[in-house]
């Protein structure tokens, strides 16, 4: 993969992405969402391809689709016990390795990415699993992958993030609404449904109304009830 040009403005089917998005999508706090973009992805990151990974929309900081990506898988590793300086570590090195900004958010790091809960390791073509590290230290254990919740176009990027699994209905894709929640197949807004549910609209109604069956009608609500 070619290296590509880190997005710093906002560019249409990429996605926008604020902190508070990034937050609500993550289940993060907001403060920690906002360190990580400025001290990891725009400081250490984004000093290596001379440019920053976030940018200014009306007075406030949002990232594109790829870097939500990254923060989703960074979160995952950091929830699985690595720290932040193995992650940190990791990123850079399978940034030169595939040749990529985004080496977080490509098929062929993310579906070779495995942790023993303390090492970042890569199970490689060769069937080796590799501590992902300057030594490159064979490892044998593994635990949990990463991209179950990814689809990725015949570049290997992803595109799209199913925030509650596959078998949920959610689904974020920069192709629609900017990359914000959407009922799968739609171009409807789980926030709209939810809102109405809000205003005690009947689930059939809700479902009559945009013609979709009432299960993902109910997928948009408890989504919205888990992150509220």
């Amino acid at each position: 993969m070619t290296t590509e040009t880190l997005q710093t403005k906002p560019i249409l089917g990429q996605g926008i992405y604020t902190m508070p998005d990034i937050a609500f999508l993550l289940g993060l706090s907001y403060p920690k969402v906002n360190r990580w973009i400025n001290s990891f992805w725009n400081d250490k990151f984004g000093s290596k391809y001379g440019n920053t990974y976030s940018w200014i929309v009306d007075l406030t900081k949002a990232v594109n689709f790829y870097t939500l990506i990254e923060l989703y898988t960074f979160y995952q590793l950091s929830a699985a016990g690595v720290s932040t300086k193995e992650v940190i570590k990791a990123h850079e090195i399978l940034s030169d390795q595939f040749n990529t900004p985004y080496p977080f958010a490509t098929k062929q790091v993310l579906s070779g990415i495995r942790t023993d809960g303390h090492k970042v390791l890569f199970d490689r073509f060769d069937h080796g699993i590799y501590s992902v590290d300057i030594h490159r230290q064979f490892k044998i254990e593994f635990v949990r992958e990463f991209y179950k919740n990814l689809e990725f176009d015949s570049n290997s990027l992803v595109i799209r993030f199913y925030p509650k699994g596959k078998e949920r209905s959610i689904v974020c894709d920069p192709a629609h609404q900017f990359g914000q929640p959407v009922i799968d197949g739609t171009n409807i807004l789980s926030e709209t449904v939810y809102r109405m549910h809000l205003a005690k609209e009947p689930m059939r109604f809700i479902a009559d109304l945009y013609e979709i069956p009432v299960s993902k009608v109910k997928n948009a609500i408890d989504f919205h009830k888990s992150v509220a």
